[in-house]
C-alpha cells in the first residue's frame, strides 16, 4: 500500500512539472521565448530528484545549456559536479534550475522583468518539489528568492552573503537558504573557487 502511494506521489511531481515545461515550451509572453525559436535553441527547465531535499538555483541558461536544454551543462556544471562530488552527493539526488528558463542573448545578465517573467514557473517548482534546503547560485537568483521569502533585509553583495544559512518559511514547511557564488565567476578565480568549496562543506553538515 505504501508503495501505490509513493507511486502516486511521485506521478504526480512529475506531471505538475511536465505542465511546467509545456507551459515554458510556449511561452510565448516572453521576449526570450522569440529569441530562443530564432536561434533553434531549447528553454532549460531544470532536472534531478523530483523529491529532492536540496534544490539549485542558477541564473539564467548560457549557451552550452540553451543549445542541449540542461542547466549547468557546460563548464559551470563541470564545476558543479566536482562541488557536488566533494561532498559526495549526486548530481541525480538534487533538482538543479534557473530563475530564467531561456537564455538572454549573448549570455548577458537576466533583466528585472525577465526574472519577474519567469518567476511564476520557478515558484511551483518549489511548491511541488518542496527542498528543505535552497541554493541561490549567483546575485540574481539570491535577490529574487530573498525577496520571495520576505528576506529583502538580508540582499547585499554576494562576497557578504555567500555561506550564510537562512533560516525562511515556505507553505510546506521551514527552509534552510544558502547563497553561493555562482560556479561561472569561480571557472577562473582560484580564491572563489576556494569559497565555493567551503561552502559546500558547510551543506554537507545539513544532509
Amino acid at each position: 500500500m505504501s508503495e501505490m502511494i509513493m507511486s502516486q506521489s511521485e506521478d504526480g511531481r512529475t506531471e505538475l512539472l511536465r505542465k511546467i515545461r509545456d507551459e515554458v515550451w510556449n511561452f510565448k509572453e516572453s521576449p526570450l521565448y522569440h529569441e530562443r525559436v530564432r536561434n533553434h535553441a531549447y528553454p532549460v527547465i531544470g532536472e534531478g530528484s523530483h523529491h529532492a531535499k536540496i534544490m539549485f538555483i542558477g541564473e539564467a541558461p548560457g549557451r552550452t545549456e540553451a543549445a542541449t536544454g540542461r542547466p549547468f551543462s557546460g563548464a559551470a556544471g563541470r564545476l558543479l559536479d566536482e562541488l557536488l562530488n566533494s561532498i559526495r552527493i549526486p548530481r541525480a539526488d538534487v533538482y538543479i534550475t534557473n530563475v530564467v528558463k531561456d537564455r538572454p542573448p549573448q549570455n548577458r545578465d537576466p533583466l528585472p522583468e525577465e526574472i519577474a517573467l519567469y518567476a511564476p514557473f520557478l515558484n511551483r517548482q518549489i511548491e511541488i518539489i518542496q527542498p528543505k534546503i535552497i541554493v541561490l547560485l549567483g546575485r540574481h537568483s539570491t535577490a529574487a528568492i530573498l525577496e520571495k521569502f520576505g528576506l529583502d533585509a538580508m540582499i547585499g553583495p554576494i562576497s557578504r552573503l555567500h555561506g550564510t544559512m537562512l533560516d525562511a518559511e515556505a507553505s510546506y514547511g521551514g527552509i534552510t537558504i544558502i547563497p553561493m557564488y555562482h560556479p561561472a565567476a569561480a571557472l577562473y578565480n582560484p580564491e572563489l573557487k576556494q569559497e565555493l568549496l567551503v561552502d559546500f562543506q558547510s551543506l554537507k553538515k545539513l544532509v
